[in-house]
């Protein structure tokens, strides 16, 4: 980096002292003060200090992507949902970091990155968000100017089938539903029929306390979900909702409600007896207690969210329009729920979620039959 003079130039029509600095190839102007207020001996000892400062500039050390780690965790983490922030830090800590940490920013090359990510025996959708959050850290150097502004070469890596999960949760028959639930003790059958019946979330299910529920007005409120017994917002802002609850499910949540002993409006759902009611059942109980009663009538790969796939599937056999379905599923993008478009009057969801309830509360398999006539 160099001046074209080391004095400094009068700008007699603006009254200042110039130079102009090349910096990266290019000239530049920069001002050095007033004509009125320094002399040319000054104004050239300026130059000279300006110059020096650019020098020291030019020869700073790149930054390494642990740097760039370090200030978007201050920056940007911090301000991400606490499930978002778990999860960016477990793969910042097992494999970015790891590979990545101290080589220069500029080092990281899209033909290296995918290389790498191939390599991983992780599933795609994994491997996508690999690829998401380097994508991020890169948008984030050059935002928060710690490298020049550019194109962002992680936009070139591509990871096959990202979008897809390697395996699917299985949907359950209405029968291989009733009998999980002849398996589950209280409150994990309750649990069950909720989670089903409402298509909720495990992490919407187990924030849910009783003042979510309107007896009057046959609804729940979801405000909130629970990950890693921390205390979250909702996924995304349509999943925010109220939810219908059939008169069959409002029995059986009233039936629990007065059997447990935290039954106060600003208890916990289903609260851990284990930690006197401060905070509810963990996820890791849950899912255990599902998976060992699964196992005992033969199903595998079992899982909370199966809940949701049964609760989507059962849409579809009762014959739910489309459109009801991308509202009940509480999806803010309808293509996530099928590539179609429109809005339901609320009629039609209450129906939705009665004919899902009746399904499983009473085994009416009929309404699967008569589908097709609604």
């Amino acid at each position: 980096m160099r001046a074209r003079k080391l004095r400094a130039i009068r700008n007699d029509a603006r009254g200042t002292w110039v130079c102009f600095p090349v910096i990266d190839g290019r000239r530049t102007t920069r001002k050095i003060g007033n004509l009125h207020e320094l002399t040319q001996e000054q104004a050239d000892k300026k130059v000279v200090e300006l110059l020096q400062q650019l020098r020291l500039q030019s020869v700073r050390t790149p930054p390494t992507l642990c740097m760039v780690v370090e200030q978007y965790r201050k920056d940007k983490l911090l301000k991400l949902r606490y499930s978002t922030q778990k999860a960016a830090e477990s793969w910042l800590k097992t494999h970015i970091l790891p590979k990545w940490g101290e080589s220069l920013v500029s080092e990281l090359q899209p033909r290296s990155v995918e290389l790498w990510l191939d390599s991983l025996r992780l599933a795609s959708r994994t491997r996508g968000h690999l690829r998401e959050l380097l994508h991020r850290l890169l948008d984030f150097s050059m935002w928060a100017g710690m490298i020049p502004i550019g194109v962002n070469p992680i936009s070139l890596v591509r990871v096959r089938g990202a979008s897809k999960r390697r395996r699917q949760p299985p949907s359950l028959h209405v029968e291989e539903f009733h009998s999980l639930t002849n398996h589950l003790s209280e409150p994990f059958r309750t649990m069950a029929l909720l989670q089903l019946c409402l298509g909720l979330r495990v992490s919407e299910l187990l924030a849910l306390r009783w003042k979510n529920v309107d007896w009057i007005g046959s609804q729940i409120k979801l405000e909130y979900a629970i990950v890693g017994q921390h205390l979250d917002a909702m996924k995304t802002d349509g999943s925010s909702r109220n939810k219908f609850l059939d008169p069959g499910l409002m029995a059986v949540l009233a039936q629990w409600k007065q059997v447990t002993e935290f039954g106060d409006l600003e208890d916990w759902m289903f609260a851990s007896p284990v930690k006197l009611g401060r905070l509810p059942i963990s996820y890791t109980c849950y899912k255990t207690t599902l998976q060992s009663a699964a196992k005992r009538i033969g199903i595998v790969a079992f899982g909370t969210h199966s809940f949701r796939h049964t609760y989507r599937s059962w849409l579809d056999a009762v014959g739910t329009a489309l459109t009801v379905q991308q509202k009940l599923m509480r999806h803010s993008d309808i293509r996530t729920t099928f590539n179609v478009y429109g809005d339901v009057v609320t009629d039609e969801m209450r129906k939705a979620e009665s004919k899902i309830a009746a399904l499983a509360l009473r085994a009416d398999s009929t309404l699967i039959s008569r589908a097709g006539s609604d």
